[in-house]
This record gives C-alpha cells, sequence and structure tokens, in this order.
C-alpha cells in the first residue's frame, strides 16, 4: 500500500514539473461567457451531427468539419449570440466531400477548417490514417463538396516516410496567416524521429507548425512548439496530449488550443488549455529532417486560460474534447468573441457532447 502511495505521488510530483499551470493575461485576457450542448440525437438529412473536430466563422456563418472518414463533410450553421449567451445553434446545410479524381484513394479525416474568401470555399486538414500508409494532407474543396486541390508536404509527414508521423497524430489544426498570403498547419503530436509523445513526467514533445503559401501549396517555414505533458496521472493505460487547434492574431503570434486526456475517469479526462505562443524568434525547422539532436530555438509559450476554472460551469461538469477554435463576431460591448467547439466522437467511448463555448478575448497590447 505505501508502495502504491509513493508511485502516486512521484507521478504527482513529476506531472506538475511537465504541465503549464500558471496563467499569464498581460498581453491577452479570456473570459468564459457561455456553453450550448447539441442534442446527441440532432440530424442533417438523415446524417448525425457529431465529430466537430473544427469550425470557422465567415460572412455572418459557422463552417464545421465532421471527423468522421467514412463520410467527410461540412456543415454551415448559424449561431445566434445575445447578453452574451448562445441562445440558438441551427444547422442549415450539409455538404458531402466528394473524393474525386486523384483524390479517391484519399482517406479523409478531417479535422480542421478555414474558409477562403478569396476563392469563396475552403480550405481543410486531414490525419490521413497512418497505420494504413495513408497520408496526411491539406485540400481545397469547392462550396459543392468538390475536392480539387492539395498542398505539398514535407516528405517526413508523409505515412511511409522513415520519420514515421503517428497515427492520428499529424494535421490538426490551420489557420490563416495575417497577410493572407498562407495557412499555418499543426501536428497534433511529434514525428516519432522528433521525439516522444507527451508523458506524466517531463518529455522533449516538440511539434511541428508549418506554413504553407495559398497559392502554390508549398511549405515556406516551420518552427517546433513544445506540448505540455499529461495532465492527469492515468487510470487505465491510455493518455494523450496534442495540439487541436492553432490562431494566428498577430505576425508570427498565435492561440494554441491543447487538450491532454487520461482514460479512467469516464467523461472527465480531459484538460483542455489555451496558449499564448510567440513563433517571432524561432528557428526555422523547415530543412531539418530530424529535431532530435539539432539545436534550434523552440517557440514562447504562455498559458493563458485552463478550462477547468470554468468546469462547474459546463454541463455535468463535463470539459469535452474540445478540438475546434475561431473568431466570432464583436459582442455587444465591443470585445471579440472565440468561439470553441467539441468533438465527441460519437460517444464511442464515454459519455460526451457536442459543445460549443463562447468566450470574450481581449488583445490588450494590438
Amino acid at each position: 500500500m505505501k508502495k502504491t502511495f509513493s508511485l502516486i505521488l512521484l507521478s504527482l510530483v513529476l506531472a506538475s514539473c511537465a504541465v503549464t499551470r500558471k496563467i499569464e493575461n498581460d498581453n491577452i485576457e479570456i473570459r468564459f461567457l457561455d456553453e450550448y450542448v447539441l442534442p446527441s440525437d440532432i440530424e442533417i438529412e438523415n446524417t448525425i451531427v457529431g465529430g466537430l473536430s473544427g469550425i470557422d466563422y465567415q460572412n455572418g456563418k459557422y463552417y464545421l468539419v465532421s471527423d468522421q472518414s467514412s463520410n467527410p463533410r461540412i456543415h454551415i450553421a448559424n449561431i445566434d449570440i445575445d447578453e452574451n449567451k448562445i441562445q440558438n445553434f441551427e444547422i442549415e446545410q450539409l455538404i458531402t466531400v466528394k473524393q474525386t479524381n486523384e483524390f479517391k484513394d484519399k482517406v479523409l479525416d478531417l479535422e480542421a477548417i478555414r474558409y477562403n474568401r478569396q476563392k469563396g470555399d475552403f480550405i481543410v486538414t486531414s490525419e490521413g490514417l497512418i497505420d494504413d500508409g495513408k497520408d496526411p494532407g491539406i485540400y481545397s474543396i469547392s462550396i459543392l463538396g468538390e475536392t480539387y486541390n492539395s498542398f505539398s508536404i514535407p516528405d517526413y509527414f508523409k505515412a511511409k516516410d522513415e520519420q514515421k508521423p503517428r497515427n492520428n497524430g499529424v494535421f490538426e489544426g490551420i489557420t490563416e496567416s495575417i497577410d493572407k498570403k498562407a495557412y499555418w498547419v499543426a501536428m497534433e503530436s511529434p514525428l516519432e524521429k522528433d521525439g516522444s509523445k507527451p508523458k506524466i513526467f517531463p518529455s522533449r514533445a516538440h511539434i511541428r507548425i508549418t506554413k504553407f503559401d495559398k497559392l502554390t501549396g508549398l511549405p515556406l517555414k516551420q518552427f517546433a512548439y513544445k506540448l505540455d505533458g499529461i495532465a492527469k496521472l492515468p487510470i487505465n493505460y491510455f493518455a494523450v496530449n496534442g495540439a487541436t487547434e492553432i490562431l494566428a492574431y498577430a505576425q508570427d503570434k498565435f492561440l494554441i488550443l491543447e487538450r491532454s486526456y487520461s482514460a479512467g475517469y469516464g467523461s472527465h479526462g480531459n484538460t483542455v488549455k489555451i496558449f499564448e505562443v510567440d513563433a517571432s524568434q524561432a528557428t526555422n525547422t523547415l530543412d531539418l529532417d530530424e529535431l532530435k539532436g539539432q539545436d534550434y530555438k523552440i517557440a514562447d509559450k504562455k498559458l493563458l486560460f485552463n478550462f477547468k476554472s470554468v468546469k462547474n460551469q459546463l454541463t455535468n461538469q463535463i470539459i469535452d474534447n474540445i478540438e475546434g477554435m475561431c473568431l466570432g463576431p464583436k459582442l455587444e460591448n465591443g470585445k471579440q468573441s472565440l468561439i470553441l467547439v467539441s468533438d465527441n466522437n460519437f460517444n464511442s467511448f464515454a459519455e460526451q457532447i457536442n459543445q460549443i463555448i463562447l468566450m470574450e478575448i481581449n488583445f490588450k497590447n494590438l
């Protein structure tokens, strides 16, 4: 009994060193406003709404992707916000993604979406299926759902490359660059030869965040970012932490969403945080085939918000698998809204919910 207690205590001490706990909001302040939960059985065109892994807001509409690779799809929705509350959420259109021509053999496990104002279409990321040798990708999809273009990804991201990307750990987040000429794409987990996955103890879990030219689809530059460790000692075997979304707010400055999950806690296994990230002094790692053993500077990060602080205000105190994030409309007080969405995994693992989060974000020094 004493031995077991000592191991648990040691794990907790190590975890405290592996995760960021101090809130630093001198530059940016985030305030929770409201939560809206979709019914678990909501359908559109005889299709269950779930797996909502990415969200964007443009022209008064919200665009969401579902990560069900057997039926990749985009939802167009309205969210009514009044008096700092989400009054209603309504999906008005379902766009089924069609894998035409050279894209027929691709696995579209869609994880993030941005609306392309210049063309009136979408840029999405897909994790592919690494275990089956199917590459991740960044694709252009028309308003009719036709996949018609893909970006050129470095070889080390490809499923059969020696770098060995991790299954379900590749292209998870995307954001448009501040100059509107490119997209930054974030991995969820490190490449196997770049570093280990996050642990309950401190580890060197560095992911690559890559900038791609919007017109050519070619990679331009890249920086490395260190993930936090696992937030909770898992009761069962499985535990993971990864970056689930990225949002540029200034030149080389970002919000990054991290989600840690530890098995054995039922619906309460998630720890979700938002970080302020400054990559202005980070090394360009684009041409480094392997990060391990290299000398480079990672991006700086500060903790802005931990959803644990508002747990009691959420439905059944569930901090769900929050994966999507976008800037929404201005609030009535003139401040900027921040909208987040959870991926309920179609309730495959535990009781989960389609959770829409409304927050206020104040950029103090822009």
